[in-house]
């Protein structure tokens, strides 16, 4: 790491606090002249730092760059920094990540941006990426390395993993809606997307992406018109002071705990967590399965991910991939 790298890192972890040249200049064995100049620098990138005679410097509480140095005070494993990227901009972090994959890149990599040109959703619908004020992040999972045999868990652990995330950062409790959204407040918060990249000899998953969209800190008139009604933030930055909404926290949470789900091999709790925090179980349901539409009951999903449903005939059928919609929710 290099030395504006790593006064940064310094500065997150005393967010708010007040390090002086010299102390700096101490702990990392530098000049203070040297302390200035990457503090500068770090000011040209916009990071928002005070200095004060006789106080020193202050990274302040408002600034919410993403950056690796600003989650590593939060990463639980330090080794893993490595495996981290983070751009400003790509197309797709879930196309970047397959690409990594495919050239060898490490199990548990994660990609970060603070915009995406080109993201995609389920069905190859869109995602809304402004920068500033979202998240978006793919994880690239071996799935020899992985805690559980059956990789369609993955979309499980990874909606539970950023449920447990979003909570440990904002106390708010997040639901699922079956199979890949995370909503809060009846509005959808962050989408998960998973691909699959097969090995053609043996015809086995060799890897798994998996990407996560999330809106942090979006005010509702500035999402597109057809999103207005159904997509929701985190916060509102209007509502909350800004200093409350560190991104690079929220994406330390969400690294640290998938990783540990993905590891984990007791599946049970996973998916005791996954139902409890259900959107849709016990309420009347509207399904869409290719052409068709009908009613019906969402009563339970199994241990394979399968929405199990009773239609008004009675019969119980299980749903591996389907749009449905309940309480005037859609996805």
């Amino acid at each position: 790491m290099n030395t504006k790298n790593t006064i940064l890192t310094l500065l997150e972890k005393n967010c708010g606090k007040s390090l002086s040249g010299e102390e700096i200049a101490q702990m990392l064995h530098i000049s203070r002249n040297a302390v200035w100049k990457a503090v500068n620098s770090l000011r040209k990138e916009g990071y928002r730092i005070s200095s004060a005679n006789n106080r020193g410097y202050t990274l302040l509480s408002g600034s919410n760059i993403l950056s690796v140095a600003g989650m590593l005070p939060f990463i639980n494993n330090q080794e893993i920094a490595t495996q981290i990227h983070v751009f400003k901009t790509v197309d797709s972090t879930n196309k970047l990540a397959k690409e990594m994959a495919v050239q060898g890149g490490e199990h548990g990599t994660v990609i970060i941006a603070d915009t995406q040109t080109s993201g995609v959703g389920r069905y190859r619908r869109p995602f809304y990426s402004p920068s500033g004020s979202g998240l978006y992040m793919s994880f690239i999972f071996r799935t020899e390395a992985l805690g559980f045999p059956d990789p369609s868990l993955i979309t499980t652990s990874v909606a539970v993993a950023v449920c447990r995330a979003i909570q440990a950062v904002s106390g708010k409790r997040a639901e699922i809606k079956w199979i890949n959204d995370i909503y809060l407040n009846e509005k959808k918060i962050c989408g998960i997307l998973t691909e699959a990249i097969t090995d053609l000899e043996s015809g086995c998953i060799d890897w798994i992406v998996a990407g996560i969209g999330i809106y942090v800190n979006n005010q509702t008139a500035d999402f597109p018109d057809e999103l207005q009604q159904v997509a929701g933030s985190l916060y509102q930055h209007r509502q909350h002071h800004i200093g409350d909404i560190n991104r690079n926290r929220l994406a330390a949470e969400i690294i640290n705990r998938c990783l540990e789900l993905t590891s984990w091999q007791d599946d049970i709790s996973i998916y005791e967590e996954y139902r409890e925090r259900s959107l849709l179980l016990g309420h009347r349901i509207t399904v869409c399965e290719s052409a068709k539409h009908y009613e019906a009951t969402a009563i339970d999903i199994d241990r394979s991910g399968r929405l199990i449903v009773r239609k008004d005939s009675g019969e119980v059928i299980g749903i591996s991939s389907a749009k449905v919609s309940v309480r005037r929710i859609e996805s």
